[in-house]
Formats: structure tokens, C-alpha cells, sequence
């Protein structure tokens, strides 16, 4: 998983059902982190199983 505690960050908004959105803060709320940190370790976890080869740094992977 990329550290990206030292990358400089984008913001985005998103919006979610509130089902969904209620297990995420559940899930923040058990784990003693932000519902944001929990959206971006979903997120690294999504894009560095469906794409073996992106680190997360700009220009690498096979996506470029």
C-alpha cells in the first residue's frame, strides 16, 4: 500500500447512500480513526487490487 502520509493530497467531495455512510462511520467509530481514513485505505486497497502494478506514485503502473 502507498504511504501516503508525506504525499501531497487531493481533495474530493463524494457522496454516499446513507446506509453505506452509517457503516463507514460505524467502522471509523471501531477502529478509532476518520471516516476519511477509512475511505482512503478502501481506496488504496480497491485500485492496488484491481491494478497489481500502480504504486501510487505519478507515472507508474501501466496507466499512464
Amino acid at each position: 500500500m502507498t504511504d501516503t502520509s508525506t504525499a501531497r493530497s487531493t481533495r474530493a467531495s463524494v457522496s454516499f447512500p446513507p446506509t453505506l455512510y452509517e457503516e463507514l462511520v460505524r467502522i471509523a467509530a471501531q477502529k478509532k480513526v476518520s471516516v476519511a481514513w477509512v475511505i482512503r485505505e478502501a481506496a488504496e486497497r480497491y485500485v492496488s487490487e484491481r491494478y497489481p502494478l500502480f504504486d501510487g506514485r505519478p507515472g507508474s503502473g501501466e496507466h499512464e
